[in-house]
């Protein structure tokens, strides 16, 4: 199995859509890429800690790859809005692709420049490419939300 984590707004929508995708095994909602140890909710909401909310997907790459991954994930958002989706503002609804390894990289990197030519010519994509950092699995809570509430 294999790990992805991504950032695009509030976690719980995204968490939804990925969990749809055959080939994902499973899926974590938490935050990541900030400064502040062991953050929690409230702390994350003020923008302070750095951190953004994002999902780590585990995957079959028998079933889908990466580069799926990312073309899913450019697909489901707006990555043309800094730290924005919908009515989500601030630092921690950024988007970003957080890498794993070097290969995860520079898919990331060679598909972004390639949508920036292409489908975001006008409107470049402003999405971090970053290497992952400590993932703190968010509050039990917003583990699949959405399915929690009863809708899908």
């Amino acid at each position: 199995m294999n790990i992805a984590t991504f950032a695009a707004g509030c976690f719980w929508g995204v968490e939804a859509k990925f969990k749809q995708l055959p080939g994902i095994t499973s899926t974590r909602v938490g935050y990541t890429a900030g400064h502040t140890e062991a953050p929690d909710y409230k702390a994350v909401c003020t923008g302070m800690t750095g951190h953004a909310e994002a999902i780590e997907v585990t995957f079959n790459s028998d079933l889908i790859n990466y580069e799926q991954l990312l073309d899913f994930f450019w697909q489901i958002h707006d990555p043309t809005t800094l730290n924005q989706q919908g009515p989500d503002r601030g630092t921690q609804y950024r988007s970003a692709v957080f890498y794993h390894n070097e290969q995860q990289k520079e898919l990331a990197i060679a598909k972004k420049q390639a949508l920036n030519e292409t489908r975001f010519k006008q409107m470049p994509i402003v999405s971090e490419i970053t290497p992952v950092q400590h993932f703190y699995d968010a509050e039990e809570y917003h583990q699949c939300y959405i399915e929690k509430q009863g809708r899908h």
